[in-house]
């Protein structure tokens, strides 16, 4: 057989059938849903008098629409009466079909990236599909995730498989080890700002490198979760050390020995040394900065110490890209982007709000308050990241500091829920998203890492984190 990359390994042992030269029949592992993706395909498949064909692997969250208030789990009320109905709507379906949702009361619920992980769903090897488009957030386990469309939900609930067109392959290698004050979220921002928003359009990533060893299984996360906004199909990092010690501290429904025979199969997969990929990049990882968003796309981004792009360098459709971004955000071309006064900051996110991302935020903040001139909120990604938090005294720290500490959901990073910036607010956000509107009506977003939200939040203005805030 011929060389094969991760990605075609991950394809070849969950194709049911050959469809025809670009498509199979692919068998999904786990398919996860939330209120918000898979009302209509209940729909349809109740239309169509189906059945889930495999309830046991499917998991619901309710996550987009939840409100994050501080109050007690078993005391949150979603008040909003659309979305009220969208969640009891979710709730009677997967009642009806016997599959497991963290509802609204759950001291377990959170964002769906970010509960599977931590429940030990997510394994090396597995296909895991899902009505969201960071689903690609898997890959960082050596799973293959994306998000599918409400069509395809529905034809996974009936069969456990879905017609998949294969990707191409690219592989992007990251060298040596990212420097003082960067980390994961300003690593893929770097890349997606070199390759652009479409630039891995069509591509299964791998990534590979020193710096991406060096990574926590964490960090990993983030990497694979945002690497959509740059056109991804799916995003991966072959299992590891660090993948194999994440999986064995969350597997809980394994044996020892079952665990560790699995375990020694997982280090296994990985690409062949001389798998052909399509396409292929190299970084430095000692040339990334901390990063920010200028712009309505995760691709206008600049080092801290960078400027905004004057529209004039760029040409054609670029140049009227460019005006409309700036225009919408408020800013000037060629002026530095440190030193931009918010009004906002949002800590949170199926991109940045795991222990790891409260602790970095923490680390900053002990000991400071959040600038009078600033409204500042972390959302837990889940009810186990909130408790962990709570007990070791991250929670506190960021309390003490000014933040507001609230209930786990997506929130803020899309607006669907109370959690909505003001018309003409300007937010610090560690989100994957800086659309126009995304975070509320003529809203302005700004994607950095846990650190540099956290930062901002202090100073009440964009800083470089590596002058102002360094505890070396």
């Amino acid at each position: 057989m011929s060389s094969r990359t991760l990605y075609q390994k991950l394809v070849d042992t969950h194709t049911v059938s050959i469809v025809d030269a670009e498509h199979v029949l692919l068998y999904a592992d786990l398919h996860i849903m939330n209120e918000y993706t898979s009302p209509q395909a209940f729909a349809g498949l109740h239309e169509k008098g189906l059945r889930v064909r495999r309830p046991h692997q499917q998991m619901g969250v309710v996550d987009h629409v939840i409100p994050t208030k501080p109050v007690p789990a078993s005391s949150r009320v979603i008040e909003i009466m659309d979305a009220a109905k969208q969640a009891a709507n979710f709730a009677r379906n997967c009642t009806r079909h016997g599959i497991h949702l963290f509802d609204v009361h759950d001291p377990i619920q959170g964002i769906e990236h970010v509960v599977a992980p931590e429940l030990g769903l997510i394994r090396p090897g597995m296909v895991v599909l899902c009505g969201d488009s960071h689903t690609t957030t898997y890959g960082a386990l050596g799973a293959l995730g994306f998000g599918i469309g409400t069509s395809e939900v529905e034809h996974v609930l009936a069969t456990q498989t879905l017609v998949y067109r294969v990707a191409q392959n690219m592989r992007i290698v990251v060298d040596g080890l990212l420097a003082r004050g960067a980390t994961s979220k300003d690593l893929v921002l770097h890349i997606i700002a070199r390759i652009g928003a479409q630039g891995a359009r069509g591509y299964a990533v791998e990534y590979m490198g020193e710096a991406i060893a060096a990574l926590s299984a964490e960090a990993r996360m983030t990497l694979c979760n945002m690497t959509v906004e740059a056109g991804a199909r799916a995003a991966l990092i072959a299992p590891d050390r660090t993948t194999l010690d994440y999986v064995r501290g969350k597997v809980r429904d394994l044996d020892a020995a079952t665990l560790e025979a699995a375990c020694e199969a997982w280090s296994r997969l990985r690409s062949d040394d001389d798998a052909h990929f399509d396409a292929e990049h190299r970084f430095d990882a000692q040339g990334v900065a901390p990063y920010v968003t200028w712009g309505t796309s995760p691709d206008q981004a600049v080092p801290i110490d960078g400027r905004i792009p004057e529209a004039e360098n760029g040409s054609g459709l670029d140049i009227a890209t460019l005006r409309k971004a700036l225009d919408y955000i408020g800013l000037t071309a060629g002026a530095a982007i440190e030193g931009t006064p918010i009004d906002r900051v949002f800590i949170g996110s199926c991109t940045n709000a795991r222990i790891e991302d409260l602790r970095a935020a923490a680390d900053v903040v002990r000991g400071r308050k959040v600038a009078p001139t600033v409204r500042a909120m972390v959302v837990p990604g889940s009810g186990m990241v909130r408790d962990e938090a709570e007990r070791e005294g991250t929670a506190q720290i960021l309390i003490d500091a000014g933040f507001e500490w609230r209930q786990p959901g997506c929130s803020m990073c899309l607006a669907m829920n109370d959690d909505v910036l003001a018309p003409g607010e300007r937010c610090a956000s560690t989100t994957n998203r800086n659309f126009e509107g995304r975070q509320g009506r003529d809203s302005k977003t700004h994607l950095m890492s846990p650190a540099m939200a956290a930062a901002a939040a202090i100073a009440g203005r964009i800083v470089d984190i590596r002058k102002e805030f360094d505890h070396d």
